[in-house]
């Protein structure tokens, strides 16, 4: 039986996002993740979606969703993925193990296309890498 996870962050536009995309796509024989913030910002960041296509990922079906969509969802890993410096994270009172994993708002990044894009690869890589390190820790 797959193991769930929810990564929450505060929009649910980029890096709750790409984690939840990147999971069930490396990972999705063994986990099932779900992803919801806060003050849901009502679409996913098309900077996402690119970063993501860009290693293989589909995810323009997704949706900016909120957190009280599974508040009574059990959950066996909840991730807060914002930066704790730059915002406030969210709190998990539902059932998991909580975690949390601060990653730069890629959405805050200014400049030329080429320059954000730059800013959401780097992040989409950073939460490759530290997910599936976090992943392997939960014995998977």
């Amino acid at each position: 039986m797959k193991r769930k996870v929810l990564f929450l962050c505060t929009g649910n536009s980029a890096r709750s996002q790409m984690a939840e995309a990147i999971v069930n796509t490396q990972w999705g024989d063994r986990w099932q993740a779900f992803s919801a913030g806060t003050h849901p910002a009502g679409s996913v960041h098309p900077f996402a979606l690119r970063a993501l296509a860009e290693i293989g990922i589909d995810h323009h079906t997704a949706r900016s969703k909120s957190v009280e969509e599974f508040r009574e969802a059990p959950f066996d890993l909840v991730v807060t993925v914002c930066d704790a410096a730059a915002e406030e994270c969210p709190t998990w009172l539902g059932q998991g193990k909580r975690v949390h994993l601060g990653f730069p708002d890629p959405a805050q990044a200014t400049g030329s296309d080429d320059e954000v894009l730059a800013v959401f690869r780097q992040v989409r890589d950073q939460i490759q890498k530290q997910i599936g390190a976090l992943l392997q820790e939960q014995g998977t």
